[in-house]
């Protein structure tokens, strides 16, 4: 799937100096990018469940059973 955007020229500059520092085409170091905050999203996510579970008196209460 190809998609197009725009971005800020500071971030397109960003992206232009890593993806040459990492020998990377821009599309791949986005890619990357995209995944690991994806990743980071979901596993904060599943963080505050277990914190707002842990403030639920009824799982509380099976937990200890």
């Amino acid at each position: 799937m190809t998609i197009t955007t725009s971005l800020p020229d500071a971030l397109v500059a960003q992206l232009s100096e890593y993806s040459k520092k990492m020998n990377l085409p821009k599309n791949k170091f986005i890619e990357t990018a995209l995944r690991l905050y994806l990743d980071h999203l979901k596993k904060a996510e599943y963080a505050r469940s277990y914190q707002m579970a842990g403030q639920d008196q009824d799982v509380m209460m099976v937990a200890e059973e």
